[in-house]
């Protein structure tokens, strides 16, 4: 077997691009950009009025002059009025408006007090100076800037500047078309009748949820019975058809387990099969002939959910291009033994430390069949095999339920 460090190291170096697709930018929400956005103008385009007010020359105030005469009104989308030459003159503005040309200060209009064709301000010296309430051109881009970089998922944030640079459309990466297959005659669809000896499907609705919520919501699910020519039949259309393909159950050395050798009959060749890791030792991962990444993940559901995080979602990840982050870490709520051959995945409830670090508390548990023992968890937190324990307060790497 090989350890977890080893299996996440050969399941990402076997990952390719899923290539990119060009989407408009009411539907890029999730998506994680393929091509940067620069700005195509200086942001804001404009030296732009914040507040509603009177723009005017900050050097009258000095001079103390206090009555103004309001040459003009400006609105947000009005072309620039210009000041006159007098020292009172100013122009009453709204948020939003290009600064009229000649002022350089905007007094809101809760310090002024509108006189007939005149405003009486309530300033002290010195209280507005240039530059007051104005958002001046080119202070958040400059035109060919770098806005927003490829890697990333767009959130309503980078949608945001990503119109304001004009692009109607963004290049993204392709969303992967995602097998999920279920194995297993013990298994029944969850609104069917089921007998003492059946247990209801459970693993690929899991997984399809996380799929989508991660960003991924094309996952078809499939259910395969332990018989070997409907195994090898389904089995080779799945792998031609799809971008991933993630299968659960079936992947143990049992007299039904027909999935490796089937695996291996239809050209999907086996990179491992066997993690050092509690739960989820069955995992098996391998290439079909045209590189579509094939995951066998245990049965048991807790198996299955944690593979899930730890490799294929991560895997998914560098398939559309997403810049990895540095990983989140939490320190031990109380001790954990170690396990000298296994490194263990521990399901936990996350609270904030004093220090606003992440605190996990370690939750027992009791098989890995036990998935409701996963409600109200966090994620797991990955201790290594081969040391006596680990003490409260020890940081460990953690993985985070989606």
């Amino acid at each position: 077997m090989i350890s977890p460090a080893e299996a996440e190291r050969l399941v990402l170096g076997s990952i390719r691009p899923i290539g990119r697709e060009d989407c408009g930018i009411g539907r890029a929400q999730g998506r994680v950009l393929a091509g940067e956005v620069s700005a195509d103008r200086d942001l804001p385009p404009f030296d732009r009025v914040m507040m509603d007010g009177y723009a005017l020359r900050a050097s009258s105030l000095v001079a103390g002059i206090r009555d103004f005469k309001v040459e003009a009104v400006q609105a947000a989308g009005m072309r620039a009025a210009k000041l006159g030459p007098g020292k009172d003159a100013c122009v009453e503005v709204m948020t939003g408006a290009v600064l009229p040309m000649g002022a350089d200060c905007v007094v809101p209009c809760e310090h002024a007090r509108r006189e007939g064709p005149g405003v009486r301000l309530q300033a002290a010296p010195g209280e507005f100076k240039p530059g007051n309430a104005i958002h001046l051109r080119g202070t958040d881009l400059r035109a060919g800037d770098l806005a927003v970089p490829a890697g990333i998922r767009l959130t309503g944030r980078e949608i945001a500047v990503a119109a304001s640079c004009g692009c109607a459309t963004v290049s993204v990466s392709r969303l992967p078309e995602i097998a999920v297959v279920t194995t297993g005659d013990e298994l029944v669809q969850v609104g069917s009748p089921v007998a003492p000896h059946q247990i209801r499907r459970s693993n690929d609705f899991a997984i399809q949820a996380s799929l989508a919520s991660s960003g991924y919501p094309n996952a078809e699910l499939f259910h395969l019975h332990d018989m070997l020519h409907e195994i090898e039949h389904m089995l080779w259309h799945i792998i031609a058809e799809y971008d991933f393909v993630l299968v659960t159950g079936g992947v143990s050395k049992g007299k039904f387990d027909y999935l490796p050798a089937e695996l291996d009959r239809q050209g999907v060749r086996k990179v491992f099969q066997g993690v050092a890791q509690r739960p989820g030792k069955p995992f098996w991962f391998g290439l079909s002939s045209r590189q579509t990444p094939v995951f066998a993940l245990p049965g048991n559901p807790v198996s299955a959910f944690t593979c899930l995080h730890r490799y294929v979602l991560p895997a998914l990840e560098k398939a559309s291009g997403l810049s990895p982050l540095p990983h989140p870490v939490a320190a031990l709520a109380s001790p954990v033994p170690a396990d000298p051959e296994f490194t263990r995945f521990i399901p936990v409830r996350l609270s904030v430390g004093p220090g606003a670090e992440r605190i996990a508390a370690p939750v027992l548990v009791n098989t890995s069949g036990d998935c409701a023992g996963l409600v109200g968890t966090d994620g797991f937190v990955e201790l290594p095999a081969g040391r006596a324990g680990f003490s409260a307060g020890h940081v460990a790497p953690l993985w985070m339920w989606v």
